[in-house]
């Protein structure tokens, strides 16, 4: 029988595409009208309720137990996009979006107190978490899970070890009281692989109860990322245009020292050479802020954002020789980098295409959570079941 799972602020299904075949979904929520469409066009209209997570009761819910409870809550107030505004406080009117996490947590209390808790929760979000309001807002996290009776910790996953894309993300894995845990996956101190200096800080700012229900979870390396960012790009992309010889000279002419050598040295390798470009606000020698941009040729794109605080989309650059050429990243290009199939359906919208992909989550590094944590935990039961009959 497959494993079932419900799926809150899901966005497109990214996370119940990266859980595959063996998971069946048996509830999946969102508040974006766009992006449930983008859900539905994907994974069909069977299990997936629109609105706002904090109108939902436990009768919307899955009646039984569930094997895994997924939640991606926003993460605009945990990042540096959204002014690192926080959780909000669980009592408190809530005013933020990351404040969703509590309307969310609270359907999982009520699961709990009716006998009904999820046998894994994984809560996914910026590296932003890690240190928004002092730590606050991943200690609050952390003694949720903890005063609930589930055995947790936390890895930084970055997508780069799948597709080639910087974007380091956080994944609260969770497992309920009384669930074997596999000996191989509970290590005895941080490993440098899943836990930074940034998440051992935050750990070390746990209360001693919260700390007592803290596992460092012990994942096995991925093999090595066979593509790099060229291989993502499309020959002829259909809803981007390359610019115009004056638009990529005015880009050019925005680069600081550093990154116009980056572009000569590009130029001399003797093949095409494709990067990426932002454009950011940076001071100039004289402290006066100013548009640059700044340009990557390590074969890794940069973290996709959405245009919510100010982000701009990524540009790509290719040289070739004396020729140099740019354009927007193309929607289905973001959809690779997030490790989509081209067989996922995308908005037809350019917008609505990159909003999908650039709030998702990396959809191997959900199958390698899945694979190597979450299906070895719930498999321990049903071999412990087996023994027993036996």
């Amino acid at each position: 029988m497959p494993y079932t799972f419900t799926e809150f602020f899901a966005g497109g299904g990214m996370a119940r595409a990266g859980l595959g075949a063996s998971w069946r979904c048996l509830f999946a929520n969102d508040f974006d009208p766009m992006k449930v469409a983008a859900y539905q066009a994907n994974w069909g209209s069977d299990h997936i309720k629109s609105g706002d997570v904090a109108r939902l009761t436990l009768s919307d819910l899955p009646a039984g137990t569930v094997d895994l409870a997924w939640a991606s809550f926003p993460c605009q107030d945990l990042s540096l996009a959204g002014g690192y505004r926080g959780l909000g406080r669980e009592l408190d009117n809530i005013s933020t979006r990351s404040g969703t996490f509590w309307p969310f947590w609270k359907l999982m209390r009520g699961l709990v107190s009716d006998g009904r808790s999820p046998r894994t929760i994984v809560l996914e979000n910026v590296y932003g978490c890690l240190t928004s309001h002092g730590g606050k807002d991943f200690a609050a996290i952390a003694a949720a899970l903890a005063t609930e009776a589930y055995i947790f910790g936390a890895v930084v996953v970055d997508a780069s070890h799948f597709v080639p894309q910087s974007r380091p993300r956080v994944f609260f894995i969770a497992v309920r009281a009384g669930e074997t845990i596999p000996a191989n996956l509970a290590a005895t101190g941080p490993q440098p692989d899943w836990h930074p200096a940034a998440l051992v800080r935050a750990q070390e700012g746990l209360d001693a109860a919260t700390k007592r229900n803290w596992r460092w979870w012990a994942i096995p390396r991925p093999a090595k990322r066979r593509k790099g960012f060229a291989d993502v790009i499309e020959d002829a992309p259909s809803d981007v245009s390359w610019h115009t010889p004056e638009q990529t000279r005015h880009l050019l002419g925005l680069m600081a020292p550093v990154h116009r050598m980056k572009v000569a040295d590009a130029m001399s390798a003797g093949r095409r050479v494709v990067g990426t470009l932002y454009r950011r606000t940076r001071p100039d020698e004289a402290g006066i802020k100013r548009q640059r941009a700044e340009v990557r040729f390590d074969d890794v794109a940069g973290c996709l954002r959405t245009p919510a605080g100010g982000s701009s989309r990524q540009t790509i650059i290719a040289v070739e020789g004396q020729t140099v050429r740019t354009r927007l990243l193309s929607a289905r290009e973001a959809a690779r980098l997030m490790g989509l199939s081209d067989r996922y359906r995308l908005p037809a919208r350019y917008n609505d295409a990159y909003h999908v992909c650039g709030d998702g989550v990396c959809v191997p590094a959900v199958r390698h959570i899945a694979r190597k944590v979450l299906e070895p935990v719930l498999k321990s039961k049903g071999d412990e079941a087996l023994l027993a009959a036996e």
